[in-house]
């Protein structure tokens, strides 16, 4: 007695348009947590997305989730910038300088403190997309190191506080209102970074594991 083969299971992939709307959501949603922080209301971020609310609870059904995915999503396109920079750039320092900038851009230190204070920071989604920023970041360090054009006292946390502390206030702070100052203040620190240093810094340098402890 013969068996009929299976009939092969069809994926359901997304309507183009369903994914067009769920980026739509994302990026104003990117945009109003960082112009008036993460409470923003969803009817906000619905009319400016073009959307409405029932796509954005269809999407996302709670704050915690589009929260997460405003942050992996910005960290994400942080990682890209690095990958950016190390692939297009000769200069190990300029590589590093670009990153920098890019990140600020990405306004990921105003957003990545939500991650501590809005959701569950050990999602799986997060941590695998702060891990391959971080690999990414420790691979900019390491190269511009190794060329002698990185102060040897600086540890990948230094760089990550300096950004943040530099870029941007806390979301919904008038961020937006200090753009101007950003990038001129963070090539003050870059040209801080050089090698040779021209004084000692006190304590060590400081790891990511330190600012997660702090």
């Amino acid at each position: 007695m013969q068996t009929a083969p299976p009939v092969p299971r069809r994926v359901t992939r997304p309507r183009a348009d369903a994914l067009r709307n769920r980026e739509r959501i994302v990026t104003a949603a990117r945009e109003m947590f960082v112009e008036f922080g993460p409470e923003v209301p969803f009817d906000e971020i619905a009319r400016r997305a073009g959307v409405g609310n029932a796509t954005v609870y269809r999407n996302f059904p709670d704050r915690d989730a589009l929260a997460r995915e405003v942050v992996c999503w910005v960290m994400d396109r942080t990682a890209e910038d690095a990958e950016r920079a190390l692939a297009e750039s000769g200069d190990a320092f300029e590589a590093l300088s670009r990153f920098v900038h890019a990140a600020a851009d990405e306004r990921i230190s105003a957003l990545c403190p939500m991650a501590a204070s809005a959701f569950d920071e050990h999602h799986p989604d997060l941590e695998a997309a702060r891990e391959r920023v971080e690999r990414l970041i420790v691979e900019l360090m390491d190269r511009a190191r190794a060329a002698g054009q990185l102060r040897p006292d600086i540890g990948v946390g230094d760089l990550m506080i300096a950004v943040a502390q530099l870029s941007r206030p806390p979301a919904g702070t008038g961020c937006v209102s200090l753009d101007r100052f950003v990038h001129r203040h963070l090539q003050l620190f870059l040209d801080g970074l050089r090698a040779p240093a021209r004084s000692e810094l006190p304590g060590t340098a400081a790891t990511m594991e330190d600012l997660r402890q702090s």
